[in-house]
C-alpha cells in the first residue's frame, strides 16, 4: 500500500486595502519611523476597517481565491480548520461562520488556537485527516484581525501588528510530496509574557475592565523577544537534523513573521541564505496566523514542484514549532 502524505494543492491569501504606515503611526503614539524599522523591519501593516466586519471576512476572498485557482467549489471541502487568535466571537467558531458564508455545505469545522504557532499547528493536524484516509480535501485557514485587541496607545504592541489571511488545501499524494515532518513544542510558564488580561472565564468582562485597557494584547517585548529568538531557531534546526537535510537542500525557509531580526538569527542558525527566506513582514506586520500562508501565496509563482520548504513559528503560550514540507506543484 502506498504511503499517503498530505499535500498542499492549492494557496492563496487576502489583506485589507488600508494600508497604517509608521508615518501615520507617528501621529498617534510616541515612536518614529526609523525606531520601528530598525527594532522590527517593519514598514507598514493591513488594517480591516469598518463596521460589521470580523477575522471570517478576511477569511472569505482569500478562499474563494483558492477554490477558483484548485477549481473546486466549496461543497467538496470535507473540514476546515480555522488557525486564529482573533475570532469573530467566543461561540461559534469562525470555521463555522466561514464555511456558511462560502457555502462549504458538506463540511464540519472547528477553531485551533496556539497563537502565532496556529498555523504550523493546523497544517499538522489536518494532514492527519488527509494521510488515515478520512478527508480528501482539508482547507486549514490561518487569519487575524489582530486590530480588534490592539491599543493603539500602547507603543509597545501597535507597532508590531497587521491583519490578513490565508489559506490552503491539503489533498492526498502519493509521490512522496507534502507534508513530510513537523516538531511541535508549547510552555505554558511563558503565558505571562504574551496574553490578554480579561476577556476569559477566568477575568470575565466588566467595565472595569474595559476601563483598564485589559481586553487588548498585553507583551513583554524582551522576555518574548529571547524566547521566540531561541525556540523558533532550535526547532527549525531539529526538524532539518532529524530529516538528514543539508542546507542547500532547503529551497525556502518561510518563518513567521514576527520581528526581523528573530527571523534572521533563525536562518543563520539553519545556515539558511538571506535569498531564501521568505520576508515580507516590513508590508505586513504580524499578522499572527497568516504571516505563513501569506508568504506561500506571495511566493507561490517561485515555488517548484519537489522544492524542500521549512516552516518555523513562535508564538503567545508559549507555543513554537516547525515543518518540512516538500512543495507539490
Amino acid at each position: 500500500m502506498q504511503k499517503i502524505n498530505a499535500a498542499i494543492t492549492a494557496v492563496n491569501g487576502y489583506v485589507p486595502d488600508y494600508i497604517l504606515t509608521n508615518r501615520e503611526l507617528e501621529t498617534m503614539v510616541d515612536t518614529n519611523d526609523e525606531w520601528i524599522t530598525t527594532r522590527t523591519g517593519i514598514r507598514e501593516r493591513r488594517i480591516l476597517r469598518g463596521e460589521g466586519v470580523a477575522t471570517s471576512d478576511l477569511a472569505v476572498p482569500a478562499v474563494q481565491g483558492l477554490l477558483q485557482k484548485r477549481g473546486i467549489g466549496a461543497e467538496e471541502i470535507d473540514l476546515i480548520i480555522f488557525c486564529t487568535s482573533t475570532p469573530d466571537m467566543p461561540i461559534p467558531a469562525t470555521a463555522n461562520i466561514l464555511a456558511h458564508k462560502i457555502g462549504a455545505k458538506n463540511a464540519w469545522g472547528y477553531d485551533l488556537q496556539a497563537a502565532c504557532s496556529g498555523f504550523v499547528y493546523g497544517l499538522t493536524t489536518g494532514a492527519q485527516f488527509i494521510e488515515s484516509g478520512k478527508h480528501q480535501k482539508v482547507l486549514v485557514v490561518g487569519g487575524d484581525r489582530m486590530s480588534s485587541i490592539v491599543n493603539y496607545e500602547d507603543r509597545a504592541t501597535c507597532i508590531l501588528f497587521g491583519d490578513g489571511c490565508g489559506a490552503v488545501l491539503l489533498e492526498p499524494n502519493t509521490e512522496g510530496y507534502g507534508v513530510i515532518d513537523s516538531v511541535l513544542k508549547s510552555d505554558g510558564a511563558g503565558c505571562q509574557n504574551l496574553f490578554m488580561k480579561a476577556g476569559g472565564s477566568l477575568k470575565p468582562a466588566t467595565h472595569a475592565t474595559v476601563d483598564a485597557k485589559e481586553h487588548y494584547a498585553y507583551q513583554e517585548g524582551q522576555a518574548v523577544f529571547k524566547a521566540a529568538v531561541t525556540n523558533m531557531a532550535d526547532v527549525a534546526v531539529e526538524v532539518i537534523d532529524r530529516n538528514n537535510l543539508k542546507s542547500e537542500d532547503i529551497a525556502w525557509l518561510v518563518p513567521h513573521q514576527a520581528n526581523k531580526r528573530i527571523i534572521d538569527a533563525t536562518a543563520s542558525r539553519a545556515g539558511v541564505p538571506p535569498e531564501k527566506v521568505m520576508v515580507n513582514i516590513d508590508r505586513f506586520g504580524n499578522t499572527t496566523n497568516g504571516t505563513i500562508p501569506l508568504c506561500l501565496w506571495e511566493w507561490e509563482s517561485k515555488l517548484k514542484k519537489g522544492d524542500n520548504l521549512i516552516l518555523a513559528a513562535f508564538g503567545g503560550g508559549f507555543t513554537w514549532g516547525a515543518m518540512y514540507l516538500k512543495w507539490a506543484y
